[in-house]
C-alpha cells in the first residue's frame, strides 16, 4: 500500500466537497435546457476551467505521461507547430461561434438543421457508436492508475466473497459520476467540473514546486542526454527520427486534424452549447490557451522526473521497487505495463500528503471526464437517435428521466467494455482511430456546413460513410495484424508481404521521421496516418459531390442567416451589445464591437504570447536546420522554458480561480429567476428549432 492515512483524508475531503456542490445544484434543473445545456448561461471563466477539467481526465493524464516519457522536452518543441492554428481557431472562433448560434443542444442536430432529419439520424448513430467505443477504455485506464499508484491488491474479501479490485474501483467510480449528472445533468457537471478543475491546477503548482526541490536541473538533463537512445533524444528535438510514434510528423498531422476536427468531438458536447452568447464561447476558447499552462507544465515534469528515477544510478533503490512493479503490472499485457510506469514510479517516490493530493487530483480527473461524456453520450443516443423518431415531444419531466436512462446504458456498457477490451497500442493512437469513425467525415459536414452554403445532404452522407468505412477498415487491420493478418501472409501470400515491405521500405528510406516497417507485432502504418487519409478522403468527397449538385443539378444555396440566427432572424441576448450581424472572413479575426476594453486585452496577450513563440520555433527551426546546434544549448532553452512557463501558470491559477467564482455566482443567480421553455428541447421543424417559432396563443 503506497497510501497512508493522510493521504486517504485529502482524497476524502475533496471528494465530500465535490459531492455536497453536486447536490446543490438538483434544485436548479427545472427544464429540458437545464439538464443539457445549463440553459445556456455560463460564463467564459467557468467553461474554460470545467471543459478543460473534463478534457483533462485520468486517462489523459496518463496518456500524455506515456507520450512525454517517450518524447520528453522535444514533444514540446513540435507541438509549437500548432500555435498558429491554435491562434486562428480561438482569435476567430473559429466553428465554435458559429456552433453556438445555432442554438443545437447536439451536433446531429445541427446538422438537421443544415441538412435532414436522415443525416442526424446517421450521424447520432455514428457519433455516439464511436463515442461509446472510445470511452469504452476510459474506466479500465483510470482504475489501473488507482490500483497501481496507490498499490492496491488485485483482490479483497467483501463480506467472504472474493471480488477485483479492478471491477469493484470501476463500478464505484461510474456510480460517483453517474450520481452527479442524475442530480443535475449539465448544471451539475459544470459545477463540479469548476470545483474539480480549481483544485487540481492548485494541486499541479504545488507538485510541480516540489519536483523543482526534489531534482537539479542539471542531474535532469544528464539523465535524459546519457540514457536516450541514438536519434531518439528527449532534449534536442531535431534529433528524435527514431522516437516511436511521437515524433515530428505526429505533431505535424496533429495541427492538421486539429483544424479540421474544430468542436467535433462530441465528449463534452454540452459545453459547446452551454455558454450565455456566442461570444462567451469564443472568449472562453481564447482563455484555454491560458488554463492549460499549468496543466502543460505538470504533464511534462512528472514523467520527465520519472524517467529520471528509472535511469539515474542515484535513485536506484526507488528505481529497483518501481521495476519490480512495472513488471508485474506487464506480466500480461506490455501495453498496460508501459502505461502504468510513471504512475507506478511517482507513487514509489514522492512524500506522504503529496501522493494524497495527486491522488485527489486524478479521482477528480477521472470524475470530470466521466460525468461528462456520460451526459454527452447518453444525451446524443435519445436527441439525435430516440427524438427525431417522435412524433409528438417529451413531456419535460418524462424527457429528462429518458436522459438519465440513456446515460445509465452507457455507464453499464463501458463497464463491460473496460473488461473485454483489449489495448493493444498507446492510449492516444486508440483514440485518433476510434474518434475518426466520426471525426473523419464530421469536419467536413461541420465545417461546410457552418461556412459554405452550398454543402448539401448527399456529400455529408458520403464524407460521413467514407469516414466510417476507411477508419473501420484501419482499426480492423490493426487488431488482426498480428494475431491473424501477419501469420497468414507469412505463410500464404509471402511475395506480396515482401513487395508490401519493400515499398514501405523505400518511403521510409525517403522521407526521415516516417518509421513505418513491417514487423510482426504491430500494422506498419500508426493510427495518426490512416486518420489523415481518412480525412482527405472524406473531406475530398464532401467538396466533390457538393459541387457536383451546385454546378449541374442547380442545387440552391442554404439560408445560412436563418440557421445562424443573425440579422432579422437574431434572438435577443445571443450577442453581446445586440450584434445581429457579426463580422465575416478576416474581420471575424479582429476584435469585434462584442469584444469590451478587457477582452481587448485578453485578446492581444494572446496574440503576442502565440506569435512570439511561434516565431522562436521558426527561427529554431531554420537555424539547426543550416546549424549544429548542441544538445547543451537546448537543455539551457528548456531551463529557461519551463521557468517562464511556471511563472504564467502561477498567475493564471489565481486569475481564473477569481473570474470562475464571479461567473458561478452570476450562473446561479441566472438559473434562480430564468423563464424556462418548454419547446426548447432540440425538436427540429423545417430546418430550424422548434423554440424559434412564435409562440401561438398565450405566452409560455
Amino acid at each position: 500500500m503506497n497510501m497512508h492515512l493522510i493521504d486517504w483524508l485529502i482524497v476524502a475531503v475533496v471528494f465530500f466537497v465535490v459531492t455536497w456542490a453536486a447536490i446543490l445544484t438538483k434544485k436548479y434543473t427545472k427544464s429540458v435546457a437545464d439538464f443539457l445545456a445549463a440553459n445556456r448561461c455560463a460564463g467564459r471563466y467557468l467553461i474554460s476551467i470545467s471543459q478543460g477539467m473534463a478534457g483533462l481526465g485520468a486517462i489523459s493524464v496518463v496518456a500524455s505521461f506515456e507520450m512525454y516519457y517517450n518524447a520528453g522536452f522535444t514533444a514540446l518543441w513540435w507541438s509549437l507547430l500548432m500555435t498558429p492554428l491554435v491562434l486562428f481557431i480561438s482569435l476567430s472562433g473559429f466553428v465554435i461561434y458559429r456552433y453556438r448560434e445555432t442554438r443545437a443542444f447536439t451536433m446531429a442536430q445541427f446538422f438537421q438543421i443544415r441538412y435532414s432529419k436522415s443525416l442526424r439520424i446517421f450521424a447520432g448513430i455514428l457519433v455516439w457508436t464511436s463515442g461509446i467505443i472510445n470511452f469504452g477504455i476510459f474506466p479500465a485506464v483510470g482504475a489501473r492508475f488507482f490500483i497501481y499508484f496507490c498499490g492496491l491488491p488485485d483482490h479483497f474479501k467483501f463480506i467472504g466473497i472474493r471480488v477485483s479490485t479492478f471491477s469493484a474501483l470501476i463500478f464505484l467510480l461510474l456510480t460517483v459520476a453517474l450520481f452527479f449528472v442524475f442530480l443535475g445533468g449539465q448544471i451539475a457537471v459544470i459545477v463540479t467540473d469548476f470545483i474539480q478543475g480549481m483544485f487540481s491546477n492548485i494541486i499541479f503548482m504545488v507538485i510541480i514546486i516540489i519536483i523543482f526541490f526534489m531534482f537539479d536541473w542539471s542531474t535532469i538533463i544528464n539523465t535524459l542526454i546519457t540514457s536516450a537512445p541514438e536519434n531518439a533524444s528527449l532534449v534536442h528535438p531535431f534529433h528524435t527520427t527514431k522516437v516511436d510514434d511521437f515524433n515530428f510528423f505526429f505533431f505535424i498531422i496533429s495541427a492538421l486534424l486539429a483544424v479540421y476536427g474544430t468542436n467535433a468531438w462530441q465528449g463534452a458536447q454540452g459545453y459547446s452549447c452551454s455558454a450565455k452568447s456566442a461570444h462567451e464561447a469564443k472568449m472562453a476558447n481564447i482563455l484555454g490557451s491560458w488554463r492549460v499552462i499549468a496543466q502543460t507544465l505538470f504533464m511534462v515534469l512528472l514523467p520527465i522526473a520519472a524517467y529520471v528515477i528509472l535511469h539515474n544510478p542515484h535513485f536506484m533503490n526507488v528505481a529497483a521497487q518501481a521495476k519490480t512493479a512495472i513488471a508485474g503490472a506487464g506480466a500480461e499485457n506490455p501495453q498496460i505495463g508501459e502505461q502504468m510506469t510513471v504512475p507506478i514510479v511517482l507513487a514509489k517516490s514522492l512524500p506522504v500528503g503529496v501522493i494524497g493530493l495527486l491522488c485527489a487530483a486524478m479521482v477528480c480527473a477521472f470524475i470530470s471526464t466521466h460525468d461528462t461524456y456520460l451526459h454527452s453520450w447518453g444525451s446524443i443516443f435519445v436527441q439525435d437517435v430516440i427524438l427525431p423518431f417522435k412524433k409528438k415531444p417529451f413531456a419535460p419531466k418524462t424527457h429528462i428521466w429518458v436522459l438519465r436512462f440513456s446515460i445509465l446504458f452507457v455507464a453499464a456498457f463501458i463497464f463491460a467494455w473496460s473488461h473485454l477490451f483489449r489495448q493493444s497500442q498507446h492510449i492516444l493512437m486508440f483514440f485518433i482511430i476510434t474518434g475518426a469513425i466520426w471525426m473523419g467525415g464530421a469536419g467536413a459536414l461541420i465545417i461546410g456546413g457552418l461556412y459554405w452554403k452550398r454543402g448539401t445532404n448527399a456529400a455529408g452522407f458520403t464524407a460521413l460513410i467514407v469516414g466510417c468505412v476507411i477508419s473501420l477498415i484501419g482499426i480492423a487491420l490493426q487488431q488482426s495484424w498480428a494475431g491473424h493478418l501477419y501469420p497468414w501472409l507469412v505463410n500464404n501470400a509471402p511475395d506480396f508481404l515482401n513487395s508490401m515491405n519493400h515499398v514501405i521500405e523505400g518511403i521510409a528510406s525517403r522521407v526521415p521521421g516516417i518509421n513505418w516497417n513491417i514487423n510482426p507485432e504491430k500494422f506498419p502504418i500508426d493510427s495518426r496516418w490512416m486518420s489523415l487519409f481518412t480525412v482527405i478522403l472524406a473531406a475530398s468527397s464532401y467538396v466533390g459531390i457538393s459541387l457536383f449538385e451546385w454546378l449541374v443539378l442547380k442545387k440552391p444555396a442554404f439560408n445560412m442567416d436563418r440557421m445562424l440566427h443573425r440579422g432579422e432572424f437574431a434572438v435577443k441576448g445571443d450577442h453581446q451589445q445586440e450584434v445581429v450581424r457579426p463580422p465575416t472572413g478576416f474581420r471575424a479575426l479582429l476584435p469585434s464591437k462584442e469584444f469590451t476594453f478587457g477582452d481587448k486585452c485578453i485578446y492581444y496577450a494572446q496574440m503576442s504570447w502565440t506569435i512570439i513563440w511561434f516565431a522562436i520555433f521558426l527561427i529554431g527551426t531554420i537555424y539547426n536546420l543550416t546549424h549544429d546546434v548542441s544538445t547543451a544549448s537546448w537543455a539551457n532553452f528548456w531551463k529557461w522554458y519551463v521557468r517562464i512557463l511556471a511563472v504564467i501558470a502561477f498567475g493564471t491559477v489565481v486569475w481564473f480561480l477569481i473570474g470562475g467564482l464571479f461567473d458561478l455566482k452570476k450562473m446561479f443567480n441566472t438559473l434562480r429567476v430564468a423563464k424556462r421553455d418548454a419547446r426548447d428541447d432540440g425538436v427540429v421543424v423545417g430546418h430550424h428549432n422548434l423554440a424559434d417559432e412564435p409562440v401561438k396563443g398565450s405566452e409560455q
